[in-house]
């Protein structure tokens, strides 16, 4: 409608304030010049970057190789790694397949296992044999004995019958527990001759275990194989000590 005054927009109220510093020539209210911002030297910031990663390397390369750091909770006392004097351990294996396919003493306490099994099973086969044929004369000629002989006579087979279905684990049991006490001897033999030889000999910082089966590495450098040297003195201590028996 034309009698309809027109909404005028409310126009922005300018900062008296401002307007009031802006006619001002005081210092303080004089434009303060911008300081020019500092730009960082690439090769410069890098550098410190490359000084900063370095030390962190050599400290982390000390920790690892010195065995100095934080001990250990599960044995604080325990004795730092021995470190060769141009910092490099030096390492040896040995083949446990080789070792024990060689090594007399294991040789021929296999052969002991193995008689010892024979022996238990041969043990079992036999009283379960005699057990059946008791059961089935029993079977055959049961009904000529009295009333009271055959409740006897069954009451023995019944407690031979409960007896054999636990033997067989029994006599198991005790050809595993032979062959663990043999395994443990074999074991105290070799760590004990590998000490020695170690501390008269190459004296390696490290000698460890490879077997095909289980072997935690899956390269080892040939020139570190040691079994040989190792299998040869075995022998000939098991050797002396055979002749010493004698």
């Amino acid at each position: 409608m034309e009698n309809e005054t027109p909404i005028q927009e409310n126009p922005i109220q300018e900062n008296p304030t401002i307007q009031e510093h802006a006619s001002c020539n005081c210092p303080s209210c004089a434009p303060q010049p911008q300081q020019p911002k500092k730009k960082c030297n690439t090769n410069i910031c890098l550098l410190a970057l490359n000084l900063v990663m370095l030390v962190g390397l050599v400290v982390l390369y000390v920790l690892h190789f010195t065995g100095k750091g934080t001990p250990s909770k599960f044995n604080p006392a325990a004795s730092e790694p021995v470190i060769a004097e141009d910092g490099v351990l030096k390492i040896a294996y040995v083949d446990s397949d080789t070792l024990l396919a060689k090594y007399q003493y294991a040789i021929d306490l296999q052969e002991q296992l193995n008689k010892y099994k024979e022996t238990q099973e041969k043990s079992y086969a036999e009283q379960m044999t005699k057990f059946q044929n008791d059961y089935q004369n029993f079977i055959k000629t049961g009904e000529n004995l009295t009333l009271s002989q055959q409740q006897a006579k069954e009451s023995e087979l019944k407690q031979r019958a409960e007896r054999l279905s636990t033997l067989q684990e029994e006599l198991a049991s005790k050809v595993i527990e032979k062959q663990m006490n043999s395994n443990i001897e074999l074991l105290n033999r070799i760590f004990a001759f590998v000490r020695e030889y170690n501390a008269a000999n190459q004296q390696f910082d490290i000698i460890l275990r490879k077997t095909f089966t289980d072997s935690p590495s899956l390269y080892m450098n040939p020139g570190m194989d040691i079994t040989d040297e190792i299998v040869e003195g075995l022998n000939k201590e098991y050797k002396e000590v055979i002749a010493k028996k004698k």
